[in-house]
């Protein structure tokens, strides 16, 4: 038996979300509810640099009221635009950044149990200085974030610490390490 919606209604609908209730039969016939947060889906890219230099941003994040050192990252807000091209598009919004090369790490959900946003991690290589676009605002977000680069073990050991807070980050940063360790010891083994 499967879970089914018998009914479902919007309770709010705002610029950065929807949310809705949905009223499910259960395998047992039983019924309940469900508050869904419907959101853009989002990407994240650990961009690397050709000295080891991973670029991050620190921002303010107004959901808990304090500034995160995160990712570079956005929301999938261009109609009809693709994972990688958001991706290519936040990179240069963000930190001005362009990527000859760039690896689609994982997909995650950011908290199933109440969203359905989903963040695709890309690594990013091959990095050079990009041209932000003349008609580009940033948002009032993006004009209150710094630059942040930093050796990628030394971000790796951060997130490793415990020392960012940040699911994307902690997701990338240690997804990189552990391929970068994975790496080492195939090397020591030749």
């Amino acid at each position: 038996m499967s879970y089914q919606v018998e009914s479902s209604n919007v309770t709010h609908n705002g610029v950065m979300a929807t949310v809705r209730v949905d009223r499910l039969r259960m395998p047992d016939g039983d019924t309940a509810e469900r508050e869904v947060v419907e959101h853009s889906s989002a990407v994240a890219i650990v961009a690397i640099d050709d000295d080891g230099q991973v670029v991050l941003v620190r921002q303010y994040r107004h959901a808990i009221g304090n500034r995160l050192l995160e990712l570079p990252a956005g929301k999938l807000d261009v109609e009809g635009e693709l994972h990688e091209a958001a991706a290519r598009r936040e990179l240069l919004e963000e930190v001005g950044l362009e990527a000859a090369e760039l690896v689609e790490l994982t997909r995650f959900y950011n908290s199933a149990g109440w969203t359905d946003e989903q963040t695709t991690v890309y690594l990013a290589r091959g990095l050079r200085d990009g041209t932000v676009p003349v008609d580009f605002t940033p948002k009032a977000e993006e004009a209150d974030m710094d630059v942040v680069r930093m050796p990628l073990e030394q971000a790796v050991a951060l997130a490793e610490a415990g020392e960012l807070s940040d699911a994307k980050t902690l997701i990338g940063l240690l997804m990189v390490g552990s391929r970068l360790r994975q790496s080492s010891r195939t090397k020591a083994l030749r």
